[in-house]
């Protein structure tokens, strides 16, 4: 338990340092956590509502942080250009995002397509119905794509890095509410972007 504590630790500390400078991202990402613990709430009871906020506003607003204010050029707190940032990065990198990006977008013509998925849903049969499905779609590509890197994980490194990161993932709206609370703060402040002292958080 000590040595996957030290590795969740290790994990969050490099993907704090390495991929939230920016005071905006950092906001976005506590307006994140905070959706995404709405969703954990309504998962057991509204599990298709809890899919479309997380996707909608959770997922959203994460990555247009890292998308469109992360900066990319040479991170000199840390001596690492973005392309060694993007080759170690654990979970999805950017590229790897915009791949799942683009599979959670176009996922919903499937059902324009096929409206039952094969048999494995209820076909709509008015605008509600085809939310609601899109809902049931999205919460099986978010379940698919923690699984698929996680098992991708496991492949690449090891078992323990593969659990680690899964638990990071499950775990991130808490700490970012931890760690990013008082980035709108810093933002009115006038601060853009985090002076990333070279000093572990935990």
């Amino acid at each position: 338990m000590h040595q996957l504590r030290q590795a969740l630790a290790a994990q969050r500390w490099d993907d704090h340092r390495y991929y939230h400078h920016s005071r905006i991202n950092q906001s976005l990402h506590l307006l994140s956590a905070i959706s995404f613990l709405v969703s954990y709430v309504l998962l057991f009871q509204n599990p298709v509502a809890a899919s479309l906020i997380g996707w909608l506003i959770a997922m959203v607003s994460r990555q247009v942080g890292h998308f469109f204010f992360e900066p990319k050029g040479y991170d000199e707190v840390n001596q690492a250009t973005h392309e060694y940032k993007e080759t170690i990065k654990v979970g999805y990198n950017l590229h790897r995002k915009a791949v799942l990006l683009a599979i959670w977008a176009l996922s919903p013509l499937l059902l324009v397509l096929d409206p039952d998925l094969m048999g494995l849903l209820t076909p709509h049969t008015d605008i509600e119905g085809f939310v609601y499905n899109v809902g049931l779609l999205w919460l099986f590509i978010g379940i698919g794509g923690l699984l698929f890197r996680t098992v991708h994980l496991f492949i690449l490194k090891d078992v323990q890095t593969g659990l680690v990161w899964l638990i990071k993932i499950l775990t991130d709206p808490f700490h970012d509410i931890k760690l990013y609370h008082k980035a709108p703060l810093y933002l009115l402040r006038g601060e853009l972007f985090d002076p990333m002292y070279a000093r572990h958080p935990n």
